[in-house]
């Protein structure tokens, strides 16, 4: 009888354990980006070869999917996000001993399922735990995730700096983050998973869920392009050297991680509309400050800007899908994640496209326009009250 008192956790060691998953679902994937730089000189690619070997990831996210959802719906999302966590460290450390290309798309399209299975079990595990607080913590758990990419891409930096081997790295790495899985697997909240009715193998979101969904797949795209080039940008562009391509990487994810950090204060001040309408503002103005002004200084400033408008977009409305009444939240989370990826799975190898055939600014200017479009569908969003902590308040009603 004591032995199972002493298993019931509280509200806030559910939240640190399911915290922790975020970090290393960030940290693990930020590891990867700060060393495409590395990756792409290693194996000799040029912008569109690498555009075509980025495609792996998203491809082997989106056929991973389904299978995803199914297994939420036999398996608690414990389970599920410990096997995607285990699996994540092991590709990691493969990743770096990778000395082919066809190695290398082998292993992004594993590291895209490892990334499916964290992301859709993570979130549920998110929205059951939020269910126990009264206030918005969605923008924060993404915070931790964005602080992890931070802390990843700091450790890229400092690695790139003194000049240790991709190899090294990705074991470390690889080792720590199994550790942080096997210690805090335990403590996280063990539900029940939810039966679901059989679905089509791609379930897209209903009538009341599309306009967030593309709201999503704006912001994916432009949150996966900037990771996925934001480097590479300022060495074709700004003509920079290596460690400060990475010291780019990192203000971006500083600036997306301290946006998430005040994410809920900000929905609870302004409203959900407000802080999605200023999301794409920022991410409209700071891209194009980086194309229009190609210098060291401005492009920083424009990642920057970029960062904080990306920053709580894909938390609110991952949160808001959480909510819908019509589904589960973990059918709500992958159906409107199908849209949402699929701006992740075609833009960036777009971006590698059209700089191989034009240039990496004129991409960036493309892709900035995604900022206009989050600004235009939530100008089409109906809320009844703007200004509401209840992120309800603009989910439509069935």
């Amino acid at each position: 009888m004591n032995h199972q008192a002493t298993n019931i956790k509280t509200p806030a060691q559910l939240r640190i354990a399911c915290a922790i998953f975020y970090f290393i679902s960030g940290f693990g994937y930020s590891t990867w980006a700060s060393r495409i730089p590395s990756i792409k000189h290693a194996l000799n690619l040029n912008e569109a070869q690498l555009g075509s070997v980025l495609f792996a990831m998203p491809i082997g996210l989106m056929l991973t999917m389904p299978i995803t959802n199914r297994l939420l719906s036999h398996y608690s999302a414990r389970a599920v996000m410990l096997f995607g966590s285990v699996f994540l460290c092991v590709i990691i450390v493969v990743i770096g001993y990778t000395n082919a290309v066809w190695q290398l798309v082998a292993m992004l399209f594993c590291f895209g399922s490892a990334r499916n299975l964290m992301t859709l079990s993570i979130n549920t595990q998110g929205v059951a735990v939020q269910a126990l607080y009264s206030k918005s913590i969605m923008a924060t758990f993404h915070g931790i995730w964005s602080l992890a990419g931070f802390a990843g891409a700091g450790v890229g930096y400092l690695v790139i700096y003194y000049g240790i081997g991709l190899q090294y790295h990705f074991l470390f790495v690889g080792i720590a983050l199994f550790a942080l899985t096997v210690y805090f697997i335990n403590s996280t909240l063990d539900q029940k998973p939810i039966p679901q009715s059989r679905k089509p193998v791609f379930s897209l979101p209903d009538k009341y869920l599309i306009k967030f969904s593309l709201i999503c797949f704006a912001s994916m795209a432009c949150e996966n392009a900037m990771y996925d080039w934001s480097a590479i940008y300022f060495q074709k562009a700004v003509h920079s050297e290596k460690a400060t391509a990475t010291a780019a990487f990192v203000f971006y994810m500083i600036a997306m991680t301290a946006g998430r950090f005040v994410g809920d204060k900000l929905v609870t001040r302004l409203g959900i509309k407000t802080v999605l309408k200023f999301s794409g503002i920022f991410i409209f103005s700071g891209l194009m400050l980086a194309v229009l002004l190609p210098y060291t200084a401005t492009v920083m400033i424009g990642f920057v800007l970029a960062g904080l408008g990306v920053s709580c977009v894909v938390p609110m409305i991952f949160s808001l899908a959480g909510k819908s009444k019509n589904m589960s939240s973990s059918s709500a989370l992958a159906s409107i994640s199908t849209v949402g990826y699929i701006g992740f799975l075609i833009v960036p190898p777009f971006v590698g496209y059209i700089a191989h055939a034009s240039s990496i600014r004129l991409s960036f200017g493309i892709i900035a326009l995604f900022g206009v479009m989050i600004v235009w569908l939530v100008a089409k969003l109906k809320t009844g009250d703007s200004h509401s902590a209840d992120e309800s308040a603009i989910l439509p009603e069935n």
